[in-house]
């Protein structure tokens, strides 16, 4: 039996030599994971910060793998000339913070690669906050202090030259495989510094997952694919979160291979398969106010790019009159997205949108060139049970007087509620859009079937 079993069992006296040795004994056995908190931060604090000092600065942190191998060979070195007493479990954790701290993105490393995540909220050093196939929960992670969530934040911002301080208090980012970040600090954040990060897929999703997860029909995906084809502008709708950006992404890669695509955003996300793809990010100001590069600044530099379709990540303001004079002056095809709760919402958002452009137009006016430019309209939403639907595909008609007029080509029909999940299907409604004719005249031909009509007619 150990001293220290004899000791605590009363085997043997407890001298002051003994209770020495007590503690000694006491102190080795309780290591830092498993002691106080503090204890362990510290530790790694100063394992990380000797690990820096000692790292080459010449190396080069992409390669991950070799740097990995570096930092493993110096930590094990420390431990062993510090004589640090550490069970295999618990070195294996500190390595893999301090490499997280060094090397990623701290503790949120562990949440980018787990399966069905596709949100982290940082609410503050505190709270953590993901979203897992749909659903918000706390999670048991949290940062040290404010200074540590904004290293985090620099280490997602300054490679994009992008910048967050006092005096630009929010920014909007992206990680390298194109998930969107959002951040925002005191004085403008008063729980303390939030981050916000949408995960995008490791593996981007194909149309073939949308129907596998009952997002989209494949009768619906027949229809989209021929009016990407066929050249007719689209623009996909829906609320914060409904899946816009993703089927944006989708339907891009409908585009033919042999033309040139002008993708432009605020932060790059958008991952089309095509070679012939250039892509724009716009630019906030630098420290002294200059420099910005606005989307709209962006659209208007597109034309002359001579691209054969531009794709537009989301219209939000004045840019929504040049995308509709881009649509409508020989660059059919574009495509966009906008926030809206319907399809009829979105055409009144985009009316007000180009109304931010300072242009002093009447709104008849605005209504014909939107009714002119936009030929289909496709509506996502996210479902009370957090899925993400394809609800509605709408055909934009033409003008009745000032109003513009809309037929619904697709319609979400819920049946029921299982289980807290929503049951339903996209359906056709039995009408054929009017721009059949554009459809046909790029050799495509869709069956009646796929709008719900019988062989011998409507």
């Amino acid at each position: 039996m150990s001293l220290l079993k004899r000791i605590e069992r009363n085997q043997e006296p407890v001298t002051d030599d003994r209770v020495s040795k007590l503690q000694e004994l006491r102190v080795k056995r309780t290591s830092p994971v498993a002691g106080s908190r503090d204890a362990f931060i510290d530790l790694k604090n100063r394992i990380q910060q000797k690990l820096i000092a000692e790292l080459d600065p010449s190396i080069d942190i992409r390669q991950s793998a070799e740097v990995r191998a570096t930092i493993q060979e110096m930590y094990e070195t420390m431990l062993a000339e510090e004589q640090i007493v550490l069970s295999r479990n618990e070195k294996r954790v500190l390595f893999e913070q301090i490499v997280a701290e060094i090397l990623g993105y701290g503790p949120l490393e562990r949440y980018l690669n787990v399966d069905g995540v596709t949100e982290i909220m940082v609410n503050g050093p505190k709270q953590v906050y993901i979203e897992q196939n749909g659903k918000i929960t706390r999670v048991n992670t949290t940062f040290e202090n404010d200074e540590h969530v904004m290293r985090i934040i620099e280490r997602i911002v300054a490679p994009l030259g992008r910048r967050i301080d006092e005096g630009s208090p929010m920014v909007d980012a992206r990680l390298p495989d194109g998930s969107r970040v959002n951040a925002v600090i005191p004085p403008i954040a008063i729980t303390g510094p939030t981050l916000t990060i949408r995960l995008f897929s490791k593996i981007p999703l194909t149309i073939e997952n949308l129907i596998e997860f009952g997002s989209i029909t494949r009768e619906a995906v027949e229809f989209l694919r021929a009016c990407i084809v066929a050249r007719l502008n689209v623009v996909v709708s829906g609320g914060t979160g409904s899946g816009k950006t993703t089927l944006l992404n989708i339907l891009s890669n409908f585009i033919p291979e042999d033309e040139r695509i002008v993708t432009i955003e605020n932060a790059a996300e958008l991952q089309l398969r095509q070679e012939h793809v250039v892509t724009l990010e716009s630019r906030p100001p630098n420290v002294e106010g200059r420099g910005a590069v606005t989307i709209r600044d962006l659209v208007i530099n597109s034309l002359r790019m001579r691209p054969d379709r531009i794709v537009v990540g989301e219209v939000r303001g004045g840019e929504a009159l040049d995308m509709l004079q881009a649509m409508n002056t020989g660059h059919d095809g574009s495509l966009t997205t906008a926030h809206a709760n319907s399809p009829r919402d979105m055409l009144a958002r985009l009316e007000t949108m180009v109304l931010m452009a300072g242009m002093d137009l009447p709104h008849r006016a605005i209504r014909e060139q939107m009714a002119a430019a936009i030929d289909v309209v496709v509506h996502t939403e996210r479902l009370r049970d957090g899925s993400r639907k394809v609800v509605s595909i709408s055909e934009i008609q033409g003008m009745e007087g000032d109003v513009i007029t809309m037929s619904e080509i697709f319609r979400f029909e819920q049946t029921s509620i299982e289980d807290g999940k929503v049951i339903g299907r996209l359906r056709p409604t039995g009408l054929r859009p009017k721009f059949m004719s554009k459809i046909q005249e790029a050799g495509i031909m869709l069956p009646p079937s796929i709008f719900g009509i019988g062989t011998r007619g409507r």
